[in-house]
């Protein structure tokens, strides 16, 4: 049975552009809707600014400009970045709409009726020049446990004590400088304490599905807490001067942020309905949405948990509307282990990403293979990103489609044969199916990519068991002829099912593809098994590979220096190159090397596709490897050690990066490690199992 999705990310605070928080939460929801449109389901994807609030009032101020010509130009923005990720909203709106305003109204009413919002007087602190109550951010003085000076109002950086912003000694405002004053005022409360809230909250939080079972636990922690930490009633009004929607009746008083801010998603999805006539009340009425099989579906990061799983469903429930099915929340994300930090070098800026020219689908594959569904932070990490998207994309899928394409080209003027239902690779391959559509909808999607990868790499073998650059050698015999279109043929479809895995996280790859391919779009998950089709188009490079030069420029460090200051592998002190082969090199007491020097070295993980005699050489084997994104030839001084026919398929380590050298029997591109000592023997370098070509090591 297909679902009926109403689906939201969290709303970002207009007070700034996107982060790559954000840029993560945004991916890991559009990867599960775009899945879920694969599957046919009908999704309602919705999206808005978070625009109201004293943060905003303030940032406006010092800008010089008006809060709504403020949050006007943040909105401006925020297409470049969705647009530039491929995050397929289907509406984008803002909290600070006629929409928003109207729903927040009418659910204060309601709330108001069910005797579950009341009055009553506190004291603050307010800042007489300002001529506003303050929050704590906007509060400093001396701590009242240890007397340190300028110490924000909640908590002391020098002794980490918490304290009431009203127990600060010699209290200012942070805004002004001036010395503030103790002051009452009335505020409005959401009685979230009630027996009754209380009784339906734990209802909620213990319906299987809704909650991950962490967050199902701090819900609950909060929930049955007792004295200092029980479940508290929530203020919801603010004091002008403030950037809201004021209260009805209560000339002077604003809703506080956390009211109207999650009622944003109502709002946006309202608009959107009413362009496109849609029943709104069908999506939001408890009694017509689930007549129509309506899901309401929340992606969130760890840090507003609390507003999510107790205040809104609460003011959702006892105004009449629907409350959420599924809450899904993910963790933070850091880099190389740290907290994001521009001073630290740790702050990845989006735009600047992409300006860099940087891929968007780099970026969502990294992040779709680092998340699961429980809640983890993320560790974003520039030199594991390079390897595991040249390995994975470049190395392991891309290469499926250049290795075969050229065969079809060269020799069937681009004609494929149907599918062999027999075939035991798309076996295989589609004998995934299954798992991946439990784990896409699940939200495991860092399993997803595992296995697809692990079905690329049988791919691969397949292609390197059956030689096909030796069946093109005799290519005049009928029957090898048909055994290459066959191979190519087989490999090509392989391909195309995994492009249908990852369409979800590599949607402008997979649409290429399809053209490519001639496949039907939009692409459906149950079009996977209807095969490939009759006549490709020309082959066009899908995918390009990171290079470390973009990561430093997207990081601010330093650019490397001239090529001409470089030092190549051959200058490293006392070290002689012979053949092309490590084996060969002889070395005396070597001279240090910096880090430095040693990084210059590009060493990679590389299969040997291919070992052979070289007529008239005495020493040299010539090998053909894979070193993921292409192939090398490198002639090795090894042909006293090894028989070619038992180096074809392993692994071994060879240095890319050094200059092509034209020798007697063809060119070498590089040169493969091997070990040798005094005694006899040459024994050649391999990687541990796991590894895989291309992979770079340091």
């Amino acid at each position: 049975m297909l679902r009926r999705l109403f689906v939201t990310t969290a709303l970002p605070y207009a007070n700034g552009p996107f982060h790559i928080g954000h840029i993560m939460e945004y991916i890991q929801a559009d990867v599960w809707v775009r899945f879920q449109r694969m599957l046919g389901n009908e999704v309602h994807f919705m999206g808005a600014d978070d625009a109201h609030g004293a943060p905003i009032m303030l940032a406006a101020e010092k800008a010089g400009t008006t809060p709504e010509a403020f949050i006007a130009g943040i909105a401006a923005g925020r297409k470049q970045y969705l647009d530039g990720f491929h995050i397929s909203f289907d509406n984008w709106h803002s909290t600070h709409s006629p929409e928003n305003a109207e729903l927040s109204r009418g659910i204060y009413a309601r709330l108001k009726e069910a005797g579950l919002i009341y009055t009553r007087s506190i004291e603050q602190l307010f800042d007489p020049v300002k001529g506003m109550f303050l929050a704590d951010r906007y509060i400093k003085g001396e701590c009242p446990n240890c007397g340190a000076k300028d110490q924000y109002g909640d908590a002391c950086e020098n002794c980490s004590s918490v304290y009431e912003a009203t127990r600060l000694v010699n209290p200012y405002s942070a805004l002004s400088g001036a010395k503030t004053e103790l002051r009452s005022s009335e505020h409005f409360f959401f009685r979230l304490s009630d027996p009754k809230c209380v009784a339906f909250l734990r209802e909620w939080i213990n319906k299987p599905g809704r909650l991950q079972s962490q967050v199902s636990n701090k819900a609950k922690e909060w929930l049955n807490g007792e004295g200092d930490k029980a479940l508290g009633d929530w203020d919801i009004s603010r004091d002008a001067p403030y950037f809201g929607i004021e209260i009805p009746d209560a000339p002077g008083k604003y809703f506080y942020v956390w009211l109207d801010a999650p009622v944003g998603y109502f709002a946006s999805l309202k608009q959107y309905c009413a362009r496109k006539g849609l029943d709104f009340d069908a999506f939001v009425r408890p009694e017509k949405s689930k007549a129509q099989g309506t899901e309401m579906i929340h992606f969130i990061g760890k840090d507003i948990i609390y507003f999510h799983t107790l205040f809104w469903p609460a003011t959702l429930e006892y105004s009449g509307y629907k409350t959420p099915d599924q809450v899904n929340v993910h963790g933070f994300i850091n880099v190389s282990g740290e907290k994001m930090s521009k001073s630290r070098g740790t702050g990845i800026s989006p735009l600047k990403y992409l300006e860099l020219g940087m891929k968007p689908e780099w970026l969502r594959y990294y992040i779709a293979a680092k998340l699961s569904a429980n809640v983890e932070d993320v560790d974003f990490n520039p030199e594991d990103f390079i390897a595991r998207v040249n390995s994975d994309l470049i190395g392991k899928y891309v290469n499926i489609a250049s290795r075969a394409a050229g065969f079809i080209t060269k020799y069937f003027d681009g004609e494929l044969l149907a599918p062999d239902g027999n075939n035991p690779t798309n076996t295989v391959v589609y004998a995934s199916e299954e798992s991946l559509t439990g784990d896409y909808d699940a939200r495991e999607f860092g399993k997803a990519v595992r296995e697809i990868m692990r079905l690329a790499d049988l791919i691969n073998q397949r292609w390197d068991k059956a030689r096909p650059w030796d069946l093109a050698k005799n290519i005049a015999d009928p029957g090898t002829k048909k055994q290459l279109h066959a191979v190519c043929s087989e490999c090509l479809d392989a391909f195309r099912i995994l492009t249908y895995y990852l369409a979800p996280i590599l949607p402008e790859t997979a649409e290429n593809v399809a053209i490519w391919l001639g496949l039907p779009t939009p692409l459906r998950w149950s079009d996977l098994r209807r095969g490939i089709g009759r006549k490709m188009g020309p082959y066009r490079h899908l995918m390009t590979r990171v290079e470390e030069k973009q990561f430093d420029a997207l990081l601010g460090l330093p650019a490397a220096p001239p090529a001409k200051e470089q030092k190549t592998v051959s200058d490293i002190p006392k070290m002689s190159v012979q053949s092309h082969s490590m084996a060969d090199a002889q070395r005396t007491v070597p001279a240090p090397i910096s880090i430095d020097d040693f990084a210059k070295v590009d060493l990679r993980v590389a299969r040997i596709v291919k070992a052979e005699h070289v007529e008239g050489a005495d020493k040299l084997l010539k090998l053909t490897l894979d070193i993921g994104a292409e192939s090398r030839t490198v002639f090795a001084g090894i042909k006293s050690a090894y028989d070619p026919a038992s180096l074809e398929g392993r692994l071994t380590v060879m240095v890319a990066n050094l200059a092509p050298r034209k020798m007697k029997f063809g060119l070498s591109e590089g040169m493969v490690l091997a070990a040798s000592g005094e005694a006899p023997g040459i024994f050649l370098l391999a990687p541990d199992s796991g590894a895989q070509p291309g992979m770079k090591i340091k």
